[in-house]
């Protein structure tokens, strides 16, 4: 059974990118063999990024939880909102303060937008981030554009089919490099 953290990026009042999250959650959940958590950053209150958790010297319990919780997952799904072209500073803080928690981590990215892009220009900056820091992005994208017409506030998508069809590439992609990371480990 695969660990599969999925990362709710915007703290943002009246966020609507948690209710991609929120599908993953069920849709894991019902269709593959996961233990599936969502880690929401509205529900932590990290301070602004001072120093690599290595290297803070009396790191809360908080955070620490937050570093064996990535750690421990064999892959992350990152849902983020795109905001000016870029994703928000709740997910820039936690990709800073870790460093060993995100290598030759398989993560996938799903980028959520009002409008018609789908967040695309987030995707750039954030697997850019991501790669610097050594962890490993899948090749395959999970963009939802206008997000009130594509998804419930409870994560229910207005095109069931549709989605759970994108979904299922996504979501394949996402535990293959899950296996092959398992498989050159063991």
């Amino acid at each position: 059974m695969s660990k599969i953290a999925i990362i709710s990026a915007s703290v943002r009042k009246g966020r609507k990118s948690h209710r991609v999250a929120l599908y993953f959650q069920h849709y894991l959940s019902e269709n593959k063999d996961t233990d599936v958590e969502i880690i929401d950053l509205m529900a932590h209150h990290f301070p602004l990024f001072e120093e690599r958790l290595r290297f803070i010297e009396n790191p809360s319990e908080e955070i620490l939880s937050l570093s064996a919780k990535i750690k421990n997952a064999d892959g992350i799904i990152i849902v983020t909102p795109e905001y000016n072209g870029g994703y928000p500073a709740s997910l820039k803080n936690i990709v800073d303060l870790f460093y060993d928690e995100w290598k030759r981590k398989p993560i996938a990215i799903a980028t959520v937008s009002a409008g018609p892009f789908g967040g695309a220009q987030v995707i750039t900056s954030l697997q850019f981030s991501l790669w610097k820091i050594g962890a490993l992005t899948i090749p395959a994208m999970f963009p939802v554009p206008e997000i009130d017409k594509s998804f419930s506030e409870t994560g229910v998508p207005k095109d069931a089919e549709g989605t759970a069809k994108r979904a299922k590439n996504f979501i394949g992609e996402l535990m293959f490099w899950i296996s092959a990371k398992q498989k050159a480990e063991a």
